[in-house]
């Protein structure tokens, strides 16, 4: 579920950075309050992601496909012109962000609300996140 969030904050982006060009310097009401919404939507899904997805994947990850999407749909559109390079360079992005998600990655601590079960010890009241115990999500390599 994280990387579905992920990528869908990355289209998120695409649509700011889209919009953000569509503002005219924040001119245009119309593609203004866009780049609000869809900036705030696509940082509060980067940020929830980031929690099981370490920050320099997910980021670079979010960057990559928001970067792919808008040189895209730009050219799509005829805002920038189609070249056999660009193309090709989009192409190595979107392979570099394929080749992020199946790198393993190593187990992550994350902090949850979840209750202690009766075999953990009670939680340490002058302890980082009171009550809150860490668990550790491991990610097991698929074949």
């Amino acid at each position: 579920m994280p990387w579905i969030v992920l990528l869908i904050s990355a289209v998120f982006e695409a649509v700011w950075a889209t919009a953000l060009g569509l503002s005219s310097g924040f001119t245009e009401p119309v593609p203004t309050i866009v780049f609000l919404i869809a900036a705030v939507a696509s940082m509060v899904g980067l940020g929830w992601a980031v929690r099981v997805i370490p920050i320099g994947t997910g980021y670079a990850v979010w960057v990559g496909v928001g970067a792919a999407l808008t040189v895209s749909f730009a050219m799509l559109t005829g805002t920038e012109t189609v070249s056999v390079g660009k193309v090709v360079f989009i192409a190595g992005i979107i392979l570099a962000v394929i080749g992020l998600k199946l790198v393993p990655g190593s187990a992550r601590a994350r902090i949850t609300d979840e209750p202690q079960s009766k075999s953990s010890p009670a939680p340490d009241a002058r302890a980082p996140g009171h009550g809150k115990r860490m668990c550790v999500q491991r990610r097991a390599r698929r074949v």
